[in-house]
């Protein structure tokens, strides 16, 4: 009863907004299909879709912006040699076009920013959220604040969170990729038989992903291909989250707590493209970030397996020795006083 009345309320709410009953009857599929509930006091925003676009009251020309902007983010491959120096969309990451609750739906960046970033210790607006991104996961360099393609992606965010309020004082539903709790211990053993049982077919044995016909199917979760050393999902929690929540495609919450960590741990203990922030060493990385961010990755660890250092070296991946021009750039030294 409780389930339901919060069904209603939300649904009215999101009519009133203006999104479609098609809309709402997706988002309450998960709840079906075994996600939590909405807690009382969260906030429940049920993101537009494109035929929502399509029938709302503004400008022509900001709708064209928009569907630009869900382009580049469901086919980012389109920037490759520019933007983009591996495998990855946008989409890899967060499923559903930006949309699916627990799989770090976008919209909650439009009504949460400008906010104070840990990752480079300053505030971050949206535009500067999605360049990090660029840098990290899509292993690149984003395109210049304020230029098309970058103002296309942050309409297409801010579209999404049509409805939403502005800081929000509440809990969001489904934000991130929420990871289950942590076992006691995680088997690297068995989190490598579990990746080569449920997640190779599509991703390879390798890690490398999958193309059909030379057209990208499926993302690379480690190597050249993949996401280098400084993305989020390299950290093994986010990684779990994202496992528990939404693998094997269309089996989501499927795996159990352990498995989920344990294909996790196998897959964040691989190689990838150095993060972008080395300059010197892998010691000069952790000294920055090992107490931040990279305390909850494998970076600069040995693996038991092997002996081998993680990130102890100066593969760059595709994209050569180009140097992100967002990274490290500090903001707002004038007010340190």
């Amino acid at each position: 009863m409780k389930l339901h009345r919060t069904t209603l309320a939300v649904a009215s709410a999101t009519l009133a907004a203006g999104i479609s009953m098609a809309a709402w009857a997706e988002y309450e599929q998960l709840v079906e299909m075994g996600y939590p509930a909405p807690e009382e006091g969260e906030l429940v925003h049920v993101p537009p879709t494109m035929a929502d676009l399509e029938e709302a009251d503004i400008n022509p020309e900001l709708k064209k912006v928009i569907r630009r902007g869900y382009d580049l983010f469901t086919n980012t491959q389109q920037l490759r040699g520019e933007n983009v120096f591996n495998d990855m969309n946008c989409s890899s990451c967060h499923l559903g076009e930006g949309r699916q609750p627990f799989s770090a739906p976008v919209w909650p960046a439009a009504v949460t920013l400008p906010d104070f970033r840990g990752k480079n210790q300053h505030v971050n607006n949206l535009e500067e959220r999605i360049a990090g991104c660029f840098a990290y996961s899509m292993n690149g360099t984003p395109p210049e604040y304020g230029s098309d393609d970058m103002l296309a992606l942050s309409a297409y965010h801010q579209w999404l969170a049509t409805g939403a309020p502005m800081y929000p004082d509440q809990p969001i539903y489904g934000r991130g990729f929420p990871p289950p709790e942590r076992p006691e211990t995680l088997s690297y053993e068995n989190g490598e038989a579990l990746y080569m049982e449920q997640c190779s077919v599509c991703h390879s044995e390798d890690g490398s992903g999958l193309y059909v016909d030379g057209e990208y199917v499926f993302p690379a979760p480690w190597g050249d291909g993949s996401n280098n050393w400084g993305a989020g999902i390299v950290r093994t929690h986010t990684a779990a989250g994202f496992i528990k929540n939404n693998m094997p495609l269309g089996q989501p919450l499927s795996l159990s707590d352990q498995q989920a960590w344990d294909i996790a741990y196998y897959m964040t203990q691989q190689e990838r493209p150095q993060d972008p922030r080395y300059t010197e060493s892998v010691d000069q990385v952790l000294e920055q970030f090992g107490p931040t961010f990279h305390k909850h990755s494998s970076y600069g660890q040995v693996r038991e397996q092997d002996d081998h250092r993680l990130a102890d070296h100066a593969n760059w991946g595709e994209k050569g020795d180009i140097v992100p021009w967002n990274v490290g750039v500090p903001r707002f030294e004038d007010l340190e006083d």
